[in-house]
């Protein structure tokens, strides 16, 4: 029996895939941190606000974050101008 090397499973994918995906819930996990940071830190929106912005940002932590900042920062940047 002749063993092939073309034939062995790489040894390096499943530390590649772990190293990946590991990087992508560290992004994620940052985004969120610093949306809700922000959101609970915003002078702008009242506690209810914040609450609400909080609740979107853990239950939803992609599209919560990113929410707050293209609407959220928005307004509370163009909140105390106006």
């Amino acid at each position: 029996m002749r063993i092939v090397l073309a034939e062995l499973p790489n040894p390096l994918l499943p530390a590649t895939y772990d190293i990946v995906w590991s990087l992508i819930v560290v992004a994620v996990l940052a985004l969120m941190l610093t949306a809700l940071w922000q959101a609970l830190r915003s002078k702008a929106h009242t506690g209810g606000q914040q609450l609400l912005w909080a609740l979107l940002i853990v239950l939803a932590p992609v599209l919560g974050a990113l929410a707050w900042f293209v609407l959220g920062r928005q307004h509370s940047a163009a909140g105390p101008a106006a």
